[in-house]
């Protein structure tokens, strides 16, 4: 099986470059972020053309998640399994495929440590982390995908001492971020690459993708019995290059499932 999530930045503006991607790489299951469209917008009958099922979580100019599946959709939640008020934001959506419990997620940005994003994002990863603990007691077969805002650790950054890099690399983002890994969560990409300088995301402005200042934020969290069934990882550079591309490549997994 083989799984990928994917910040497309505008689904609208990159659906050629998704169809594309979609016919080389043949995933069995999407996680996508960032659609910028409305749940009545997004492109079900597209994708069902193409052989998957879909649900989306979107709210309109802003935000949007979504899962593609060619091997079954069930089981679809949005936002968090808890009790608390619903996210005001499209950031979270669950579904079953194939007997994976998969969470596709845009965790907010932070803008900066003394902007109330930070502390909205601070928050939203610790509900994130009860959400997720609830899904890995339940499904040993688990998974949360997306574009994590959080660089792991000084690997993942090409410069962590850029004063204009303000998020992502603070204490308390890269705690939230290990916090929920206890939920019995690993780095798929880091089971196979242990290097510096793998990143997935690079800044449209001043040529960041060609002179490789980038950061490794999209990220594929599986449970320890997803891991060891773990066969490949990889960052799909190609699909940054070329015309109209997002800023983001896919990171995809293979899984012997």
């Amino acid at each position: 099986m083989r799984i990928v999530t994917w910040n497309v930045n505008s689904l609208n503006a990159r659906v050629d470059r998704v169809n594309d991607f979609i016919e080389y790489a043949k995933p069995d299951i999407v996680l996508m972020q960032e659609t910028k469209m409305s749940d009545e917008q997004f492109l079900h009958s597209h994708f069902e053309d193409l052989g998957y099922e879909s649900v989306h979580c979107g709210e309109g100019r802003w935000n949007g998640v979504a899962i593609l599946s060619r091997v079954g959709l069930s089981e679809v939640n949005h936002g968090f399994d808890d009790l608390g008020d619903p996210d005001p934001e499209a950031r979270l959506i669950s579904a079953t495929c194939g007997g994976v419990r998969v969470s596709s997620v845009y965790v907010p940005n932070g803008r900066a440590v003394d902007d109330p994003h930070y502390e909205y994002k601070l928050s939203w990863m610790e509900r994130l982390r009860f959400h997720m603990q609830r899904t890995c007691e339940s499904s040993e077969h688990a998974l949360v995908g997306g574009d994590f805002n959080i660089c792991t650790d000084n690997r993942d950054v090409w410069d962590p001492d850029n004063p204009e890099i303000r998020t992502h690399v603070t204490d308390s983002e890269r705690k939230a971020l290990q916090d929920l890994q206890k939920c019995g969560l690993t780095d798929l990409f880091r089971k196979f690459y242990d290097e510096n300088q793998l990143y997935s995301w690079w800044d449209y402005r001043d040529g960041g993708f060609h002179k490789r200042r980038g950061l490794r934020i999209d990220l594929l969290l599986g449970t320890s019995v997803l891991a060891d069934k773990a066969e490949f990882c990889l960052v799909d550079r190609n699909a940054r290059k070329g015309t109209k591309p997002s800023d983001h490549a896919p990171v995809m997994v293979d899984v012997a499932i």
